[in-house]
């Protein structure tokens, strides 16, 4: 089995640097005008799992709240410090998770849309 998660958004180029430059995902395919939706769908090389990112002449309207997550599990303490520090440096500045979990565990951004990440160690 294989997974996409899948989420319009109102502005592409911002998503694909935040999850592409800042948190390390590769782009793996992309499309143009397809049935009036633009998309890329980003992810590591490899996996069973990546992310589409759409955009159209229809506005999301999406309603995040501070538990919709998307959870990465960095695989080193050196790999989730070099991945903070990619935020850091790049004026995204980490929030508070709802569940304290998140914030024992990992850290916690909001990307572009609103919708939250965390940049966690394996538990």
């Amino acid at each position: 089995m294989k997974f996409r998660t899948a989420r319009h958004t109102k502005d592409l180029n911002r998503i694909i640097d935040f999850y592409g430059r800042i948190l390390g995902l590769k782009l793996l395919g992309e499309f143009k005008n397809h049935q009036n939706y633009d998309g890329v769908f980003l992810g590591i090389p490899g996996e069973g799992w990546h992310l589409e990112f759409t955009v159209s002449d229809v506005m999301p309207a999406h309603h995040p709240d501070d538990d919709d997550l998307l959870v990465f599990y960095s695989t080193s303490l050196t790999e989730f410090a070099a991945i903070k520090k990619r935020f850091i440096i790049n004026n995204v500045k980490p929030v508070k998770p709802r569940n304290p979990c998140w914030e024992k565990n990992g850290i916690t951004f909001e990307d572009p849309d609103g919708f939250r990440i965390v940049i966690s160690l394996a538990m």
